[in-house]
């Protein structure tokens, strides 16, 4: 779509979910919208992200699964047509089957996000490489193009942290780690977060020896008491931690990548995963021309509107400092298209879920610690979920943090499917529903989700347990007592 006088509404840098969301939000409002990506559209969570990373954690899953029945069965009694089972002891061919899920997966969804889909939905894409060159000009691999406000949504990449030697080491990335051909007989994971917690496991359950070196814990944003669910899980699986001793050096041998330890220790891998953090794509961009501002780490420093200090810039995604998660890419964007093409003031909510898919999931909204008193906490064990018990995963936790007024403030839930049992505890802390209120909801029976509903109706009750709401019962119950024996007649000494 063409403005009438040649300048599009709203450019758009960047195809990734960010990008997407804000084009097409802008198309759907009859802005005329150019939406410009220098690789393909679908962005990391597509190519290498979400997609890919969620595809082998099921691949794994069931990998993990195949090898339980075939330890259950005995040798001479396998055969070759038992669906998902490998008698391979490195697991390679399970890993190639999970090579293949994750292409499946990748070829189902990309048409949603093709260039094709997008146009259709009002977009113009152009490929290409962006910079600004001027107020409300770009330049689109040597071709002007005027806008009236852009959005920049270029996202970010895996950061290469400053170690000694790494460039001797045979490393992958987020970004690369597809292109492997089959699992490394030992893999030595940097970096301690969702992204290195999540892979590390996946490969653990393909065969591989997996270390993971990180710089301080392991999930160290979570809950210490769900984090260590997931990591005696993860252990299971034969992952070996090495916490709060950062690498200080790499060396190569024959092949080998040896990572030394600021404890003194060294560990050889065949592959080094570095999964230690992310850095934003702003440079070639030319936000300098037009007066947009970052950050010391180069991320667009925008307002909770999405708005850049350049009034007719937006930015939105990982290429801002907000936490990289592709729903909070989508929801920000929307913002900002709304925002520049109606002249709107919507800002973004601060309560952000969050989900680390590893097994057993670790989910958490809001405030996740009881701050030295500043809240009351409730817990309720799996051990003690009706669910959990019958499909055998006890170990796990869902934690309420609840402020005045018995206000949902936060929480954390770690088992299976916790992302799904998280999206109603988000919804009470976004809306600042009490325990009481939730406790007052019926729930389905049994789920896992019983955790979230029981920890609301333990601090109900708990708070029917204080001194003063004794007293005010107390009396309530004889009042009530008094009354229906006035109503049949009996005599009472109340």
């Amino acid at each position: 779509m063409k403005s009438d006088k040649g300048i599009v509404d709203l450019l758009v840098i960047g195809g990734g979910t960010a990008g997407i969301v804000g084009a097409t939000t802008a198309a759907a409002l009859g802005a005329s919208t150019v939406l410009v990506e220098r690789d393909r559209t679908g962005g990391d969570c597509l190519w290498t992200g979400c997609i890919p990373s969620k595809a082998i954690l099921a691949a794994a899953k069931r990998a993990k699964l195949a090898q339980e029945l075939i330890g259950g069965i005995p040798e001479q009694e396998m055969t070759g047509d038992m669906p998902g089972l490998t008698r391979n002891r490195n697991h390679q061919s399970g890993f190639a089957a999970a090579r293949e899920h994750v292409r499946s997966a990748i070829s189902i969804i990309e048409p949603v996000d093709s260039p094709a889909a997008l146009e259709k939905a009002g977009v113009n894409v152009r490929k290409g490489s962006a910079k600004f060159i001027a107020p409300g000009v770009a330049e689109i691999d040597g071709e002007t193009i005027a806008f009236r406000q852009a959005l920049i949504a270029s996202g970010a990449e895996p950061a290469s942290p400053p170690i000694p030697g790494l460039a001797e080491a045979t490393t992958v990335t987020s970004e690369t780690i597809w292109e492997l051909e089959e699992a490394p007989a030992r893999l030595l994971v940097v970096g301690g977060g969702p992204v290195a917690c999540e892979l590390a496991q996946a490969f653990a359950r393909f065969g591989s020896k997996v270390t993971v070196l990180a710089r301080s814990q392991m999930l160290p944003k979570e809950d210490r008491d769900a984090a260590a669910v997931v990591r005696q899980s993860m252990e299971a699986d034969g992952v070996q931690f090495f916490e709060n001793s950062p690498v200080e050096r790499f060396s190569a041998t024959d092949g080998v990548s040896r990572a030394g330890l600021a404890d003194g220790s060294q560990h050889d891998g065949d592959v080094v995963l570095i999964a230690a953090g992310r850095r934003p794509r702003t440079e070639g961009l030319g936000l300098e021309t037009v007066g947009v501002d970052c950050d010391d780490t180069g991320h667009v420093i925008a307002d909770v509107k999405m708005r850049s200090s350049n009034p007719a810039i937006w930015a939105a995604g990982d290429v801002t400092a907000n936490p990289q998660f592709t729903h909070l890419a989508g929801v920000s964007a929307s913002a900002a298209a709304f925002n520049a093409i109606l002249g709107l003031g919507r800002s973004v909510s601060t309560v952000v879920p969050r989900v680390t898919y590893t097994a057993p999931e670790i989910a958490a909204v809001g405030i996740t610690s009881a701050g030295q008193g500043r809240y009351r906490v409730s817990t309720i064990q799996h051990r003690e979920l009706d669910r959990a018990i019958t499909e055998g995963t006890p170990d796990g936790l869902t934690r309420l943090i609840i402020g005045k007024g018995g206000r949902i403030v936060g929480g954390t839930i770690v088992g299976p499917r916790a992302g799904e049992s998280l999206a109603e505890l988000t919804i009470a802390v976004e809306k600042g529903l009490s325990t009481r209120e939730l406790a007052g909801v019926t729930h389905p029976y049994p789920t896992y989700n019983d955790g979230v509903w029981n920890a609301a109706i333990a601090d109900a009750r708990s708070m029917l347990a204080s001194p003063a709401a004794k007293t005010v019962l107390k009396v309530l119950v004889r009042a009530r007592r008094w009354l229906l024996d006035r109503r049949q007649g009996r005599k009472t000494d109340s």
